[in-house]
């Protein structure tokens, strides 16, 4: 016998238990906001809590590392006028805590510090046109590895032909394939034998095409996966054998059901990439020859330009917990489970 839960997780508007003597419907409601405050609530701090401690971890690498902070700081460049500024833009002549305190008022701030080894502040080097660079390679390799990903997901779900068979084989040779070896592959048949993309000259769309796919298959492989096996386990539910006998067409039960539901695992494993495709550029943007926060990194720990380079992993904390957070608090509106609490 199918229970209401069922039906609620196949979004079929149900309620699972009768309300308590007593409560209206304006309770309900008032309840359920006070639920997703305090939800949100907790995510924020939660997120806050994780940056400070990533924040701090980065401090404290530069300070106990071994050798000399200054030094270290310095990069390959060293004088005693570059060591005097470096102490005073650092405050490593005051006590310990007035420099974290300091450190953490800077990040703040927006305030990533200098540096000594490009002579000029870490801002101008990564933020403006290349920081617009790589988002804008990273936002279409996302929205590319979504579109794909959904399609082919629906396409194969419950189907067992060869054409299944083959894109599933596809995608798990793309989930395993390094990004620069992918990349080398996309520019030799795409741009040398058959002509049709740019590798590096073209409008700004055809620049973005092969370094985004770069990016994208892999991701789209991996999601397809997971969404392909969400609509077949959602497909197999009891809620799903009822939604049909009230009515609802294999079709719509396929594409406004099981797809909802398997968009869930999926989410989150969007959210975790796009952290980890900020770090994936910096191979991208070096195979397609692209500017970008690639480049900085790579000129960076070429230098030894610890100030860029902490700043890149802080950028790539912040967008990493930001993404999560942002996720975590979609769940209220995406997880019909959520409204019924």
């Amino acid at each position: 016998m199918v229970v209401q839960s069922d039906l609620a997780e196949a979004g079929i508007a149900i309620e699972r238990d009768p309300p308590p003597m007593g409560t209206t419907a304006a309770g309900r409601r008032s309840a359920l906001w006070r639920f997703r405050a305090r939800y949100v609530a907790e995510k924020i701090l939660s997120a806050v809590f994780v940056l400070w401690a990533a924040v701090t971890l980065s401090f404290f690498s530069i300070h106990f590392a071994p050798g000399d902070p200054v030094t270290l700081l310095m990069g390959e460049v060293e004088t005693p006028e570059l060591r005097a500024a470096v102490e005073e833009a650092w405050g490593l002549n005051r006590p310990f805590h007035e420099q974290y305190l300091s450190y953490l008022g800077n990040l703040l701030h927006g305030d990533f510090g200098f540096s000594f080894a490009q002579n000029k502040p870490v801002n101008d080097i990564l933020f403006g046109p290349q920081l617009m660079a790589s988002a804008q390679l990273t936002a279409f390799a996302l929205v590319a590895a979504l579109v794909i990903a959904v399609v082919l997901a629906v396409l194969t779900a419950g189907r067992r032909g060869f054409v299944s068979k083959a894109i599933q084989l596809g995608e798990l040779v793309f989930a395993s394939m390094p990004s620069f070896w992918l990349g080398i592959v996309l520019i030799t048949i795409f741009a040398f034998n058959l002509g049709w993309l740019p590798v590096t000259s073209g409008t700004n769309l055809q620049k973005l095409i092969l370094p985004g796919l770069t990016l994208a298959l892999p991701l789209a492989a991996v999601l397809g996966q997971v969404i392909r096996e969400g609509i077949e386990r959602s497909l197999e539910q009891p809620y799903s054998v009822t939604a049909l006998a009230r009515g609802i067409g294999p079709t719509r039960l396929k594409y406004a059901h099981a797809l909802r539901h398997s968009l869930l695992p999926a989410t989150t494993l969007a959210g975790w990439a796009v952290g980890g495709m900020l770090t994936g550029t910096v191979v991208v943007e070096q195979v397609f020859g692209r500017s970008g926060i690639g480049q900085a990194t790579v000129a960076a720990v070429t230098l030894q330009d610890i100030p860029v380079v902490l700043a890149v992993a802080m950028l790539a904390a912040f967008i990493y917990v930001g993404v999560n957070t942002l996720v975590d608090i979609l769940y209220l509106w995406i997880d019909p489970r959520m409204r019924t609490r």
